[in-house]
């Protein structure tokens, strides 16, 4: 077997120069000249030397300093174990670590695996594993805690299920090489393996506990540049360096404080200040702020979407509820939203729309989907139609809104005001985010519900999970939210998922767009604006395809 590592191409920064020699600089002998003679020279040639030495070491990076990070909402946990929610893929992998992390062409790069080969019919992957490594309590990091991680993720994370829906066993050999045996190909598994997606955990601290409610979700131990010290709730996280990291001289930061900063004026004002020197997302500005503080001196902003994470957001309908059942309504509810209108007024122009489920910024997405035209007067006579006449001055019918923190209150505000002007009372209910997951997951208790579900780095991880039927699990967060079933669609994204042939697989997807949107068990918004500001002085904050949810080993601050 060739390992895989050898066919893809490793990626990373501009190797840093070193700073030059000084025997090199002054190395004038070719020339015929004696310094001695000429002091005047040798003095020039000394300040060179100087100033470019102190630019070579202005570009390196320092240790030292406090990172302060804006972030909202207050997760549920602090690593994407049982959850795969935006804190705690963002905090996680500063603790714990995958075995591989990736560029921004998703070309893997090792992390905890220094190596990795699959075999030809793609039934076998071998990870070659780092030596030397400890986790944050000192105990030694084995093929054990690969092969506990990998099938604890099969059973309790949210796209786990689906990811490692096909491996049946972890050998390990030896202490230092694990091998994923699989029932079926998983042509994307080879990128499911970063610590945002699949976390490497301690098999000593989880096993024989309720992975669900360990202690060690809130206050993690892992292998990675940081080592948790304390979650204060309602204020902070706080993490600090790890001095045993396997990969010296990282991490360049102190320290790491968390700051949850829910109200979005608060977290401009802190960011404006300096008081906090990064905010992404959620935790960023307001999307009216961008362009002011884009003119802002000390002060960057950033506004590329992660290939890997894939930002998405979407409407769903809960097909449990009568009325929805109907696709006529959920056809007029699509005609009565103006998706242009939503893009320009809640994202103010800065997303990128999407007809179907797979956004336009994977290599699947099918552009031959086109959105349900908006149309209210169709909508209208589309709802007359189906019973839901106009009676005076009383609401055609009344639907429960929810909405995903991670999504403004704006867009649940959007649709209530579009859904009026055709006669639907949608009542909006605001919760933090663990109560939202609580209504939305367990209790089922909404009718049409916000979300914002990345298409993460491959549609059979990110868009399989919502609309494959044996996804639908009450009390699953992230899952089949609408209750869809269709055995056609099943079958398309389970022949994806598998299917090796490049080709073949895109067209398996592209007749999976075209069948679940003929469905319209939801209304696609597309990717929505991923704004980081950060300070000018913070320097390799994202240099891996997870954008923010990387490690931070890189991070330092500029002089």
């Amino acid at each position: 077997m060739r390992p895989a590592c050898l066919d893809a191409p490793i990626c990373s920064l501009p190797p840093r120069r070193a700073l030059p020699r000084l025997d090199a600089l002054l190395d004038l002998s070719n020339l015929g000249v004696c310094l001695v003679s000429f002091p005047s020279l040798l003095s020039r040639a000394l300040g060179l030397f100087l100033a470019l030495a102190g630019a070579a070491a202005l570009a390196q990076p320092r240790h030292g300093g406090t990172l302060e990070w804006a972030m909202n909402p207050v997760p549920s946990s602090l690593i994407p174990l049982t959850t795969s929610a935006g804190g705690n893929a963002e905090i996680g992998p500063k603790v714990v670590e995958g075995l591989l992390t990736y560029d921004w062409n998703l070309a893997p790069r090792p992390q905890l695996a220094t190596a990795w080969s699959v075999s030809k019919d793609g039934l076998q992957y071998s990870f070659q594993l780092r030596k030397g490594v400890k986790w944050h309590d000192g105990k030694d990091f084995t093929s054990a805690d690969v092969a506990f991680s990998l099938l604890t993720l099969k059973q309790v994370h949210p796209r786990g299920r689906g990811t490692f829906a096909n491996v049946t066993e972890v050998r390990t050999p030896d202490a230092h090489t694990a091998v994923v045996v699989l029932s079926k190909p998983a042509p994307y598994l080879l990128t499911a393996l970063a610590a945002t997606e699949s976390p490497i955990v301690p098999k000593h601290l989880y096993e024989g506990s309720d992975i669900a409610t360990s202690k060690y979700n809130s206050a993690p131990v892992g292998t990675g540049p940081f080592v948790f010290k304390e979650w204060v709730q309602g204020s902070h996280v706080l993490l600090e360096r790890n001095p045993n990291y396997w990969d010296k001289p990282k991490p360049y930061l102190d320290k790491i404080v968390v700051r949850f900063i829910t109200d979005s004026v608060a977290r401009a004002a802190a960011l404006e200040s300096g008081s906090v020197q990064l905010g992404s997302g959620s935790g960023g500005i307001p999307l009216s702020d961008v362009e002011r503080f884009k003119k802002l001196p000390g002060l960057a902003i950033d506004t590329r979407i992660s290939p890997y994470v894939g930002n998405h957001q979407q409407l769903y309908f809960n097909l449990d509820t009568p009325a929805l059942q109907n696709i006529e309504v959920r056809r007029a509810i699509a005609q009565a939203i103006d998706v242009n209108a939503y893009a320009n007024i809640v994202w103010y122009g800065h997303g990128q729309t999407s007809a179907t489920p797979i956004g336009k910024h994977s290599r699947y997405h099918d552009a031959s989907v086109q959105r349900i035209a908006y149309n209210p007067r169709q909508a209208e006579a589309a709802l007359d139609a189906a019973g839901y006449r106009r009676a005076g001055s009383a609401p055609r019918l009344k639907l429960r809104v929810l909405y995903n923190p991670f999504v403004e209150r704006r867009s649940a505000d959007f649709v209530r005001q579009s859904l009026a002007r055709v006669g639907i009372d949608a009542e909006v209910e605001s919760y933090d985010f663990a109560t939202y997951v609580t209504k939305a997951y367990k209790d089922r208790a909404w009718d049409i519900t916000l979300e914002s579900l990345t298409n993460i780095f491959d549609p059979t991880v990110g868009v399989q999970r919502i609309f494959w039927s044996k996804n639908f699990q009450v009390g699953l967060p992230f899952s089949n939210a609408p209750h869809y079933v269709n055995p056609r669609v099943d079958e398309l994204l389970e022949a994806a998922a598998i299917e090796v042939n490049e080709s073949r697989r895109a067209q398996l997807f592209a007749d999976f767009q075209k069948a679940v949107s003929a469905d319209i068990p939801s209304i696609e918004f597309g990717a929505n604006p991923n704004i980081t500001v950060l300070a000018k002085q913070v320097r390799d904050y994202a240099p891996t395809g997870e954008h923010v949810r990387g490690s931070f080993a890189d991070l330092y601050f500029a002089r």
